[in-house]
């Protein structure tokens, strides 16, 4: 045999044993693909329980529409008070598209629709004598990316309470300020700079200013959209011990890509997969003991 011939020979059989390795990730794709699709064509029935002993915040029938393609199907889920609820899935499988229906941000997408029954308290959240301004006090948002004002640390906190008429004279805004910085763990860093600019803080700081910024004015929920995805290690461990804090007086709802993040602050888990809400439960059963395939498939890493 010629050396151009043991060449094409050892080529054809590095080719074949490349395929042979293949098959079993295709046939898995295949598998994943499979289940994709008879998810989003079936109807289907949230596993798990998505009530909550005491809740905050109801949803009943949740669909959400961006012109004509559906984004949330059917989202059933109570937000319980003193407890965190991480909201977890593929990018893309509507979890911050649901907590936006929690406090009306979707009204502010021209071409967004929100059909069901959303109760803050037992409240219709989407009546429309339903004041949207003293909701979003009510039902507070922390951002993916910090986002202070362009304004001093002190203005940035007192901005709401002012807003919305929480302090009669000064000495009554300065002690909002001071407790909100120091709930949000931020006091001791910036007592000595509350006249300089919020925007001059780091990134872990600034987002910390705007959980100060959003309990300043007496939430009765906390929307979280990852919180730490822009956040070093350092930065997210300080969030996350806050998260908990705040749970002893907030009912949160956290979006999260970070299945470790959620195991770690949250005592019920909900999984959402191409718009539908597949299984809730309580976060260690989820974690350890998932009742749904689709469930299992993504927390194990088979994909997501």
């Amino acid at each position: 045999m010629s050396g151009s011939q043991t060449a094409e020979a050892v080529d054809l059989a590095e080719e074949e044993q490349l395929d042979n390795s293949r098959a079993p990730r295709m046939d898995q794709s295949q598998a994943v693909a499979e289940d994709f699709q008879s998810v989003a064509q079936e109807e289907y029935e949230t596993h798990g329980t998505v009530t909550a002993e005491d809740p905050v915040m109801t949803v009943r029938d949740c669909n959400v529409f961006y012109g004509d393609a559906q984004a949330l199907f059917d989202v059933n889920l109570d937000i319980g008070r003193n407890q965190v609820v991480a909201l977890i899935g593929p990018s893309g499988c509507g979890k911050s598209t649901f907590i936006r229906c929690l406090n009306r941000m979707n009204d502010t997408i021209d071409t967004a629709v929100v059909t069901g029954d959303i109760r803050l308290y037992g409240e219709d959240i989407n009546s429309k004598s339903t004041d949207v301004v003293l909701l979003r006090a009510r039902v507070g948002m922390v951002f993916q990316k910090p986002n202070p004002f362009p304004k001093s640390i002190f203005e940035n906190v007192a901005y709401g309470p002012r807003l919305h008429g929480l302090a009669s004279n000064r000495a009554e805004l300065d002690e909002i300020v001071e407790t909100s910085l120091r709930r949000a763990g931020l006091w001791e860093e910036a007592k000595d700079r509350l006249d300089q600019p919020g925007t001059g803080l780091s990134g872990g700081q600034q987002q910390r200013l705007c959980i100060a910024r959003t309990i300043a004015v007496n939430p009765e929920v906390i929307l979280m959209d990852e919180p730490c995805s822009a956040l070093d290690p350092i930065a997210t461990a300080r969030i996350e011990d806050l998260i908990d804090e705040l749970s002893e007086n907030y009912a949160i709802a956290i979006v999260t890509h970070s299945m470790q993040q959620a195991a770690r602050v949250s005592q019920r888990t909900a999984y959402f997969h191409l718009g539908k809400l597949i299984e809730v439960d309580e976060t260690n059963r989820i974690f350890t003991n998932p009742g749904h395939k689709l469930t299992e498939d993504y927390v194990t890493g088979r994909f997501g």
